[in-house]
């Protein structure tokens, strides 16, 4: 079987993986570099979800890249606007002339004695198989399996006669004027889809198991449309953008430090946007502590209007059985419907589904640690982006791309070709990924750890993240630089794992 060679091979064509790719084209134009994306398009997240309304939870001005200032005047931005974007960023730095569509990355073996990854990939338009090597292999597919989300056991729904669907396959063909939908969870998509589909639905109740936090933000930013209009748009880009990154910084660091305090004001907010006398507490006042979760942006408080309007409504029940005409509660309600939204969450997939060997052994990740939240233990010449949970992915993939760029020059400075991480000396380990959320919670076994402190801790603070990955020092403790070589470094400081057992 032919083979095809890069210096550098990116999985995955959605926003972080554009991203990665522009940063390769400039900071190491002498690199060759390709582009695997397993569906036709460019756009990742932004190109499959098409339910109504569809939208970012972050703010453009942090979800943007940092090299192309977001212009549009919405700063909640439609999904449609952000698929644009990103396919407008491919366009004008060449990025799409990289692109390999339809090649899904199965699975990628490194080998010590050439310093080279193979990956297997399939072609799921014509069914073949092809493989590529690489010397550097850096994964951009997200952490979230594309062609099934999370639906839970939903008793007597074989009886249901409506339409029942999933957001993240939104049916073309679906009409919801006029019709009564129950849309199941509490979580974004919910809270994005209960006011799109009330703007024409007779109806729309979100019925959730236990209420979320949800905060009403401005859809336009006010000091970004007065610095455009004095400043060039790369200067006033970099304002607002560090502007909300300080705000949602201090904003997390509070929420940790006084959740009692960020509680009664999320309780208060939502009060004074609701009827009077309505049921805060049961509705839009959860068990756990902000940020726990990531806290649910509602874009010029839409949701907050559809309820009091009343083409909305909140419940707060559990689901006795689905019936012909909707759905049966616990307290003995029915709440009819002609559509049922299944908004219930994902499903984590880590790599794209794809598996790593290293020297033939194949490396199980969760027993693996990472290394500044963007490389494993015992993997060499790997990355991966991870985007944050307390602010948006784009933050964390820029300095992702950039470090990774870092690394490239740093091993031609040096004469190296092979740098591997090692994990810490220790066994007080956490998931990397610190989330309570269900989608998190139902994975969270199959996903790498973290250690407990730096180079090894994966920070939630991108001011600090800005010194450690695009100013801190790319060798030590963590990390071992190399040459081709027979011997594969250990997997662990020290600790050698037996030939017969997996890297991790």
């Amino acid at each position: 079987m032919p083979t095809d060679h890069v210096d550098v091979l990116i999985v995955g064509a959605g926003l972080s993986g554009i991203g990665a790719a522009v940063h390769l084209t400039r900071d190491c134009p002498d690199r060759t570099y390709a582009v695997l994306e397993a569906r036709g398009a460019v756009g990742g997240t932004w190109d499959l979800f098409r339910y109504p309304g569809v939208r970012s939870d972050s703010d453009m001005y942090t979800l943007g890249y940092s090299f192309k200032p977001w212009t549009d005047p919405k700063a909640i931005a439609d999904g449609d606007a952000i698929r644009d974007y990103v396919r407008q960023t491919a366009r004008e730095y060449g990025v799409d002339r990289h692109i390999r569509f339809h090649h899904r990355a199965v699975r990628a073996e490194w080998d010590s004695a050439t310093a080279r990854w193979t990956v297997h990939a399939h072609r799921d338009d014509t069914g073949a198989d092809t493989v590529l090597t690489c010397s550097f292999l850096f994964t951009n597919s997200g952490y979230y399996r594309y062609d099934a989300g999370y639906t839970p056991e939903l008793p007597g729904v074989e009886r249901y006669a409506g339409r029942l669907v999933h957001p993240q396959h939104w049916p073309a063909d679906l009409d919801h004027t006029g019709q009564r939908v129950v849309v199941i969870g509490s979580g974004a998509t919910a809270v994005t889809l209960v006011p799109a589909m009330a703007e024409r639905a007779a109806h729309v109740t979100m019925l959730q198991r236990s209420p979320t936090y949800v905060i009403a933000l401005p859809s336009r930013d006010r000091l970004a449309e007065a610095l455009r209009r004095r400043l060039p748009a790369a200067a006033a880009y970099a304002v607002v953008r560090w502007k909300n990154v300080l705000l949602g910084v201090a904003n997390f660091q509070l929420s940790r430090r006084a959740p009692g305090l960020v509680k009664r004001f999320l309780r208060r907010a939502a009060r004074g946007r609701l009827p009077a006398g309505y049921d805060v507490d049961r509705h839009f006042a959860p068990r756990y502590d902000p940020w726990d979760q990531r806290l649910c942006v509602v874009p010029d408080g839409d949701l907050f209007d559809a309820l009091r309007a009343g083409r909305a409504a909140v419940v707060t029940d559990t689901i006795d059985t689905f019936t012909e005409r909707g759905i049966r509660l616990a307290s003995g309600e029915e709440l009819p419907a002609d559509i049922v939204v299944t908004a219930t969450g994902l499903n984590l997939l880590a790599l794209g589904g794809m598996t790593l060997a290293v020297d033939g052994r194949q490396v199980d990740l969760a027993r693996t640690v990472a290394y500044k939240g963007m490389m494993l233990s015992g993997v060499p010449n790997f990355a991966m982006t991870i985007g944050y949970t307390n602010a948006s992915w784009t933050l964390k993939a820029d300095l992702v791309a950039t470090y990774v760029c870092r690394l490239l020059r740093h091993l031609d400075a040096t004469g190296q070709q092979v740098v591997t991480p090692l994990a810490p000396d220790t066994d007080d380990l956490a998931p990397i990924i610190d989330l309570k959320s269900g989608y998190v919670l139902r994975a969270v076994d199959q996903l790498p750890k973290q250690g407990p402190a730096a180079p090894w801790r994966l920070h939630q603070n991108y001011p600090r993240d800005v010194l450690l990955m695009r100013h801190g020092r790319l060798t030590d403790a963590g990390v071992r630089f190399s040459r081709a070589t027979a011997t594969p470094p250990t997997a662990t400081g020290g600790r050698a794992h037996p030939a017969d057992t997996p890297v991790g």
